[in-house]
This record gives C-alpha cells, sequence and structure tokens, in this order.
C-alpha cells in the first residue's frame, strides 16, 4: 500500500479504457511500432456500461441533434469514441435511416479536414432484418473488430453454432467487411465515400451533401438526356474498375447511388463479394446491372442489360456458374419483377 495518497493528477483518466476495442486508424502507444498481440478477444461493454463510460469520459459530448432516450444511448456506445478521439465534432442531424443502419451528419474538424462527416451507424443486431445474408458470406473470412481474419478456434467454433456470441462476431465482421471494401475501391478509383475509420459498430465516412440536406439517391431524381448517358457511362466505368480488383457490389441500383453536382458516388458495401468464390456470384452481378439499366433506361437510355453483363464479366476472366440461387431475388419489389420471373421460368 502506498504511505501517500495518490494525488488526481496522477490517474490516468483513460485507464478504464485499456480494454475497449481500437478504433481504425487511431494511433496507438509508441512500443518500437509493434502493437500487442491479444491471446483472448477484447473484452466488450454492454450498452448501459459504454453509455456511462463514455458519459463519464467526454461530458462535453453533448450533441445538437435531439436524439431519444435508447437512440441517444446507442449513439454514446457508437459515436461517443470518435469525438473523445477527436475524428468528429458533434452530431448535427439524422440524414437516412434505414433496416440496417442509420447514417448521421456529424461536424467534421482538423482531422480529416471536412467540414462534415458522414457516420454510418448500424442497428443493433438483434434489431437489424438483413435478408438472406449468408449468401454474401460465403466463401468469406470473417473478421474481428479491428479487422483480421478470426483464426481462434472457440470464436470460430461460436460462429458456426450461432451462439449469441458467434452472432455478435458476425455483426462486427460484416461492418468490418464493409469498411475493407470500401478501403479497397476508394483506392482503386471507384466513386466511393472515402472511408476514414471504423470501430465500434460506426464507419466514419465522407459526406456527400451539404448542411441542409444530404445527396438524393438516383431513384429521386430525374435526368435530361445528355447527362444521364453521361451518368449510365460512369457506373459501368466503376463496375468495370469494381469487378478488376474482384469486388462485386451485391445490391445495387438507384438506391444505393448518390447524386450530387452532376456527379455520382457509389454506397452500401457490407455485401459485396469476390466474383471468383461465392458460387452464385454471376446472377447478383447479373442483378446489379440490370437493376442500373432498368434506372437509366426510364431515363431514355437504351441498352441489353444481360449483354452488358455477360461481357463485363468474361473481360475479367471470371467463370460463369450454373448454379441460380433464387432466394438472392425478392419477388416483391418492383425493380427485380422481371429478373425474378426469367430466372423462375429458366
Amino acid at each position: 500500500m502506498p504511505s501517500h495518497p495518490i494525488e488526481d493528477d496522477q490517474i490516468d483518466p483513460y485507464e478504464d479504457l485499456a480494454f475497449v476495442p481500437a478504433i481504425k486508424n487511431m494511433p496507438r502507444a509508441k512500443n518500437g511500432g509493434k502493437s500487442k498481440q491479444r491471446s483472448t478477444p477484447a473484452r466488450r461493454l454492454n450498452q448501459e456500461q459504454l453509455t456511462l463510460v463514455a458519459a463519464e469520459q467526454d461530458e462535453q459530448f453533448r450533441y445538437t441533434y435531439q436524439a431519444g432516450r435508447l437512440e441517444a444511448a446507442w449513439l454514446y456506445e457508437s459515436l461517443g469514441y470518435f469525438h473523445m478521439m477527436k475524428w468528429i465534432d458533434d452530431i448535427l442531424r439524422v440524414v437516412k435511416g434505414g433496416k440496417e443502419a442509420s447514417v448521421y451528419l456529424c461536424k467534421g474538424n482538423q482531422t480529416t479536414g471536412a467540414d462534415y462527416i458522414a457516420a454510418k451507424v448500424y442497428r443493433p443486431r438483434k434489431f437489424r432484418q438483413l435478408k438472406n445474408d449468408h449468401l454474401y458470406r460465403e466463401g468469406r473470412q470473417d473478421l474481428d473488430g479491428q479487422g483480421n481474419a478470426i483464426i481462434n478456434k472457440g470464436l470460430l467454433h461460436a460462429i458456426a453454432k450461432k451462439t449469441e456470441f458467434g452472432r455478435e462476431l458476425l455483426h462486427t465482421s460484416w461492418l468490418e467487411h464493409e469498411f475493407q471494401t470500401m478501403q479497397l475501391l476508394h483506392e482503386a478509383g471507384v466513386d466511393v465515400p472515402k472511408p476514414y475509420a471504423s470501430g465500434n459498430n460506426a464507419i466514419l465516412m465522407d459526406y456527400f451533401g451539404d448542411e441542409v440536406m444530404g445527396a438524393p439517391t438516383l431513384n429521386d431524381v430525374d435526368l435530361d438526356h445528355g447527362e444521364a448517358k453521361q451518368l449510365f457511362e460512369r457506373v459501368l466505368h466503376n463496375i468495370d474498375v469494381m469487378l478488376a480488383h474482384n469486388r462485386v457490389h451485391g445490391d445495387l441500383s438507384a438506391f444505393n447511388i448518390l447524386y450530387w453536382d452532376g456527379e455520382i458516388v457509389l454506397i452500401d458495401f457490407p455485401q459485396a463479394i469476390h466474383p471468383d468464390i461465392n458460387q452464385s456470384a454471376y446472377k447478383i452481378f447479373q442483378r446489379d446491372v440490370v437493376r442500373v439499366c432498368e434506372y437509366f433506361a426510364r431515363q431514355g437510355v437504351r441498352s441489353n442489360p444481360y449483354k452488358l453483363a455477360s461481357d463485363l464479366w468474361q473481360r475479367h476472366h471470371h467463370s460463369f456458374t450454373p448454379q441460380i440461387n433464387h432466394k438472392i431475388l425478392q419477388e416483391d419489389r418492383d425493380d427485380e419483377r422481371g429478373l425474378w420471373e426469367s430466372l423462375r421460368n429458366a
């Protein structure tokens, strides 16, 4: 026991955060350039604990957005550390809500040099309403909270058995897969938001829009013929570059393409797949191309989506497979009904 009391300035205020999973791209303590290896997974707090820690460690995180009690707790858990680490200064409003995640407009700072940052915050796993996500996981490595492949047999067993902890691991892997896909595609020159950081159930990325409204998706935009033709070619270019880097979006349509000041940006990549690993890859890719072509056809740009898909696929020497998995399609969606019928009757 110490012979004298410990002064307040001797206490490390962040000591209790040592076990919190690291946020991607956050500087680590200097230790010769090497990070410490963990033999066990990092301890994870429950929602109540995380809320209390966030409030205690950063009492100044009083954001502008007026959230309800449950949403406020979820935002503290998901974004509190980004604020503490100076990635964002404020949460201003909701840009878009969704069945899988919500996007919030955040105030940026000198860390990124951006005035605004988009924070994609995944819904709590038990409230997510993903359909057939196992189809997109086929052939993927499961990733931990630091984006590394999970090799621990115990963790893999929990995933295989779909225990509560295993489902939590899959939830984290889904998010980390999106972050890594965005990093890969942004570096390849694809029109995607620049990803800044990930961790604790959220991804920070470039924001498209202004302080009043976020960029609309293409399905809410009517284009004149000249601009539509130009943007159609740009979307095909993006699809081509993605294939060259062994990625298929997996859910591409006018609903997942933002439009702002004459430019387009592709978003939402958690379901992206490798074209040579997933057995349903070509049909998923063909569906992406058909959806895009159907939108631009309504804007007066005619094309042959099935030939386009086949030509692009062969250009990059990906193999065709005879398997058709009808579960990737949603029969009740207007933009998929034609493709559903053609596959069902094939």
